[in-house]
């Protein structure tokens, strides 16, 4: 298994709201200097901002912050005050007249485990930032992985804690590939035996959602009630088609340890960041990704429990 956390990567910084009594948060992944990035959402059901900046051919290349919430979305709130803190501090665009932080950002449906009355907002994005370091390394049930679960086909009472998880890789040349995700899925999620580690439970154990989800022939869950959201980052030198490739390759991560993923009810999205200081082949790039980002997710399940 792979080990690490995205704060490998230099000029990355990871910061934290945490909720623990209504079971909700916020990750703030921060590039302060600016990242070429990239999106790619396969899920049916995604609450999201700036995806069509992030992909090619849109002008601006860079991205300073990418923030990953609960609270559905509702949560897209608190990245308005990521972007505010960040430009008291700065950091942004140079506009000329103002400096403008490009903020992406993404949410996941966690109203139904804790407080539903109770979202991220402005004032808990800025303190994300505000609690941003280089030597965060924490997984599990913080931030934005505070109200995520896994295995959610029969309804909450079968579903089972998941939350936050990263890993990294670091290759030759000191090349670094990392990924983190928040991981609320409608799915199982797999280890890299094969294993359920994390999903819906029944009463003799995991029930298999993808085995049991065929037997039932459909579902009348509701839309957008789950979600696994991630970042997959790198310090090689990367232009925008080529970050946007990076984060499309990376849902293989998801659908290697997430069965079934990318389903109507699920938003998954995947972010990209490049800080381009180190020259790589981008096809061993694009294979990294797609391995951090499993570990990732499997990383998120171990952790939670």
């Amino acid at each position: 298994m792979y080990s690490g956390y995205i704060t490998d990567i230099g000029g990355i910084e990871v910061g934290h709201y945490t909720d623990n009594l209504n079971k909700t948060g916020l990750t703030a992944v921060i590039a302060r200097n600016g990242a070429v990035c990239g999106c790619d959402v396969r899920g049916g059901a995604p609450g999201t901002r700036e995806t069509a900046l992030a992909r090619p051919g849109q002008m601006v290349k860079n991205a300073h912050a990418v923030v990953l919430s609960g609270g559905s979305a509702f949560g897209l709130a608190s990245a308005s005050g990521v972007m505010d803190e960040l430009e008291k501090e700065g950091v942004g665009l140079d506009m000329g007249v103002a400096k403008v932080p490009i903020v992406l950002g993404a949410v996941l449906y966690d109203l139904e485990y804790g407080s539903a009355a109770v979202r991220p907002t402005y004032e808990n994005g800025i303190e994300a930032v505000r609690n941003a370091s280089t030597d965060e390394r924490r997984m599990g049930s913080i931030g934005a992985g505070t109200g995520a679960t896994a295995g959610k086909l029969l309804g909450m009472s079968c579903a089972e804690k998941c939350g936050l998880g990263s890993a990294s890789i670091e290759l030759a040349n000191g090349v670094t590939v990392s990924a983190i995700v928040a991981v609320n899925a409608l799915g199982d999620i797999y280890d890299e035996q094969g294993n359920i580690i994390c999903g819906a439970k029944g009463e003799n154990g995991y029930i298999n959602t993808e085995k049991t989800l065929f037997a039932m022939g459909g579902t009348d869950l509701k839309e957008g009630s789950n979600t696994t959201i991630g970042v997959v980052a790198t310090n090689a030198v990367l232009n925008k088609e080529q970050a946007n490739k990076m984060a499309s390759v990376a849902h293989n991560g998801y659908a290697l340890a997430i069965r079934p993923v990318h389903t109507m009810f699920d938003g998954d999205t995947v972010f990209s960041l490049a800080t381009c200081e180190k020259q790589a082949d981008e096809n061993v790039i694009y294979a990294a990704a797609q391995t951090v980002m499993r570990y990732a997710i499997i990383n998120a399940a171990l952790a939670s429990k």
